[in-house]
């Protein structure tokens, strides 16, 4: 693989812009990578692991020059972290981000760029529940897809980065901000709260000791509690900001539990088995596509599994 932007700005130092820094290496696709992270452990524990080749003090000296500026802050952050480099940036650079809602994140961060600086919103599908500089590898977003929703950004720019997420490993598709943000709350938002929630109601029921949850986790449970540990910042900031979407299929959700919860208490049979046989056949296309493996362990090797 060749350079295909010369420096690049990683604004957040978390688990995927540290994923995307060993991706960029691996590939050769930067000549230089800086990065900025608004904590200074997060910046000491960067320097110490070697991730990018320069980390900055500040966001503004992390930007100067790059041709590619990529917002890995929380969703909640990227307005004001956009308001702050917009005056740094050059002409002709790209600003992207990794958000997992895309019409907040736009109507936050799109007022500030300046004219001439090109702006295609991302979202990468990939992730573990771990967080932090230490938890990135190269190989996350292998296979995985990286959503563009260019919202009329300059095609030459898009193309561009589409090239360059296909360099690190991922499927891209285009999808415009509407259809992202429902998309996403149905395959990933509501997933997560439901796993909050399971995990939650565990620790409510009293009658159920701590040490018989961990005991016998090996069952469902377990799987609850791996979509729950993950960053909780993220996720305050997602619900709080596709709204929308979320409290429509949370709604759609809660017919069908109710739905369920009939066909139980009435003995009803034919219903349950008609539902758990349609359901198996989704996780079966999922395993069929390539996103998932039916190994016992899900493939996930200590956890580094995509989201």
């Amino acid at each position: 693989m060749s350079v295909i932007y010369n420096r690049v700005a990683l604004i957040g130092l978390g688990l995927i812009a540290s994923s995307m820094f060993w991706a960029m290496k691996r590939g050769g696709l930067a000549a230089e990578v800086t990065g900025y992270a608004r904590s200074q452990a997060t910046r000491d524990t960067a320097r110490r692991i070697g991730l990018c080749d320069r980390v900055c003090d500040t966001a503004i000296e992390a930007v100067q020059d790059a041709d590619l500026i990529v917002l890995c802050v929380p969703v909640g952050a990227m307005g004001p972290v956009m308001a702050e480099i917009a005056p740094h940036l050059k002409p002709g650079a790209t600003v992207s981000d990794v958000g997992s809602v895309k019409k907040s994140v736009i109507e936050a961060v799109a007022p500030h760029i300046p004219a001439g600086v090109h702006f295609v919103p991302t979202h990468p599908m990939a992730g573990t529940e771990h967080s932090g500089p230490e938890s990135g590898f190269a190989t996350l977003f292998d296979n995985r897809w990286c959503l563009i929703v260019p919202d009329g950004a300059d095609e030459d720019a898009t193309a561009r980065l589409e090239d360059f997420w296909h360099a690190l490993g991922a499927k891209t598709e285009r999808m415009d901000v509407q259809h992202h943000d429902l998309v996403c709350a149905v395959v990933s938002h509501i997933p997560h709260l439901i796993a909050y929630t399971m995990v939650g109601v565990a620790d409510d029921l009293n009658r159920v000791s701590d040490q018989e949850v961990i005991k016998f986790s090996a069952a469902g449970f377990r799987d609850f509690t791996r979509i729950a540990a993950s960053d909780p910042t993220m996720w305050r900031d997602v619900f709080l900001t596709n709204k929308e979407a979320t409290l429509e299929i949370l709604g759609r959700f809660t017919e069908e539990l109710f739905a369920l919860q009939r066909a139980i208490r009435t003995g009803d049979g034919d219903q349950l088995f008609d539902y758990f046989t349609r359901t198996r056949a989704i996780r079966r296309g999922i395993i069929d596509a390539g996103q998932d493996t039916a190994a016992p362990d899900f493939g996930r090797g200590g956890g580094k599994a995509a989201e």
